[in-house]
């Protein structure tokens, strides 16, 4: 069983272990936490790929102490050709999943790097660039050990993927998916990361490396160009912010989802529950999160086309409205869709005390698919979520941000300690974040036992329609039968399921001890020193 990691100079927690291992060597280096988290950021692009990309998209917040909590919005827009009429013209009636057309929107992931070292200058970072992308450099060009979940996604994907360009020649070895264990190695990626390292991370959107990918994206068939990269930017957020009893809630505004986890805490503070795992808890979460969700589908779009700001919904006069309408004992009915995606999230916090909550995603496992031939960076397919239908509340426009289940979590609480903590999995992500906020701020439980204890998932599973509850069987008997008698149609998982995502957590307390956990569902590590 995993252990609460400690320590007092530095915590990181990431997904795959070499990328803990990347941010925790920046951190003895001397580095500060947003130099570690573009180190993790990198080297986890790299170590696992079927998660997320250079190619993918990203969201940060950034707090040292005493200051206003930063958040960098590095979400790339719709392609200036990428139009209702250019998809109807080709005879097709929603955007393709998968393959050059599903790779329709600029990936912002490496300009919020950019952004986040700025930010490290005013903390007084100096560490290189190269520096920071030699552990993903290296991974890249002599490789890593295939994991079980790159196994498994690859043969569970390759039919719908196989046809994408640069997809076989990528992630397949010999015509075959590589086995657990398997050296992995990608060559051209590392190469671009290396030249990233030389030239500046702003080469990727208006440089020699830009000229490169613009002719490789025309050369596969995505929309996206030149000129489209050149107008990308990352940009400075206010994070929104909510009070509840245990102190200060922050996530990104839109076009990410971190509304709907702002407003399930903030709705279920309300609720007074005083004990964690019974069904008050469970219940009143899941609950929470509808309330929430109904929020989020009907308004949370690129924030250029909002009718409302998000802000509105955190007031405490709505807030009370919402939480009102929840049922104590019977499940709403919930017939909402879900947003599925695939992601990988990020935190870390130095012996200052300055602290990162990053996530970064290519929306689904392996994106578009497109592996672009002479970089080697495969692409997002996030602009997927747009509907070809001007009507609809995400349509397609040129230059438009898609919505984002993306959302990096952090929190000052009341008793002085900060922390941060988020999740993978798309629709389940606010979820997660509530269960583990949950039981390790308001009831008590440690930060490990927080992260390794059974979740849910209200929503589909990836591949299939089903909108049922799904708990993993760990869950005591009595409670998943009070559930079932409350009207929730649960469905029972495995004990330790991907389809909860792979959670993280760093805390820091005032007295400057650092503590982090990580998912046993992934393949992840939390490290200190």
């Amino acid at each position: 069983m995993l252990k609460t990691r400690r320590a007092w100079r530095g915590m990181v927690t990431a997904p795959h272990h070499l990328a803990s291992e990347a941010g925790l060597s920046v951190l003895k280096d001397g580095g500060n936490a947003a130099e570690a988290m573009v180190a993790m950021a990198a080297a986890v692009a790299v170590v696992y790929p079927h998660m997320n990309s250079i190619g993918g998209d990203g969201f940060w917040l950034l707090a040292a102490p005493g200051e206003d909590v930063v958040g960098i919005d590095a979400c790339g827009a719709a392609a200036g050709s990428a139009t209702i009429e250019f998809y109807r013209e080709r005879g097709f009636a929603a955007i393709p999943e998968r393959g050059p057309l599903a790779a329709l929107t600029v990936a912002g992931t490496v300009s919020g790097w950019g952004a986040a070292l700025e930010v490290s200058h005013g903390w007084g970072g100096k560490m290189p660039l190269s520096r920071l992308l030699e552990d993903a450099v290296r991974h890249g060009r002599d490789g890593v050990a295939v994991t079980a979940g790159q196994q498994a996604n690859t043969a569970a994907k390759q039919d719908g993927l196989k046809d994408a360009p640069g997809f076989a020649g990528a992630f397949l070895i010999d015509s075959a998916v590589p086995a657990e264990g398997t050296r992995f190695r990608q060559e051209r990626l590392a190469a671009t990361l290396e030249q990233l390292g030389r030239a500046g991370l702003d080469d990727f959107y208006r440089g020699n490396l830009a000229e490169t990918i613009a002719k490789d994206l025309a050369s596969v068939g995505s929309p996206v160009s030149a000129a489209d990269l050149a107008r990308h930017a990352a940009r400075r957020v206010t994070p929104l912010v909510a009070e509840i009893s245990a102190g200060t809630l922050y996530n990104m505004p839109p076009p990410t989802q971190g509304l709907a986890s702002m407003m399930i805490l903030a709705l279920f503070d309300r609720l007074g529950v005083a004990e964690g795992e019974g069904f008050a808890h469970i219940h009143g979460l899941i609950e929470a999160t509808k309330r929430a969700f109904l929020v989020r589908d009907r308004y949370v779009t690129d924030p250029a086309f909002m009718v409302r700001e998000a802000r509105e919904f955190l007031d405490p006069v709505f807030l009370d409205t919402e939480a009102a309408k929840i049922d104590r004992q019977v499940a709403l009915p919930w017939p909402q869709p879900a947003q599925p995606g695939d992601t990988v999230w990020l935190g870390a916090i130095d012996g200052a005390g300055r602290a990162v909550s990053f996530i970064q995603s290519l929306y689904w496992e392996f994106g578009s698919g497109v592996v672009l031939p002479e970089t080697g960076i495969l692409w997002q397919n996030r602009g997927i979520s747009f509907a070809l239908d001007a009507a609809a509340a995400n349509p397609l426009m040129p230059g438009r941000k898609p919505f984002h289940t993306l959302n990096p979590a952090l929190a000052r609480l009341a008793d002085g300690r900060v922390m941060v903590y988020g999740n993978m999995g798309g629709e389940g992500q606010p979820q997660s974040q509530a269960a583990v906020f949950s039981r390790h701020v308001l009831f008590g439980q440690g930060l490990q036992a927080a992260v390794t204890a059974p979740r849910w998932l209200l929503g589909r599973t990836w591949g299939e329609e089903s909108m049922s509850l799904k708990l993993e069987d760990r869950f005591d008997p009595e409670l998943v039968l009070a559930l079932r008698d409350a009207g929730h149609a649960v469905e029972l998982l495995g004990p330790f399921d991907d389809l909860m995502g792979h959670a993280g957590a760093v805390v820091r307390h005032p007295d400057g001890l650092l503590e982090g956990a990580s998912d046993p569902r992934s393949d992840g590590a939390a490290m200190g020193f």
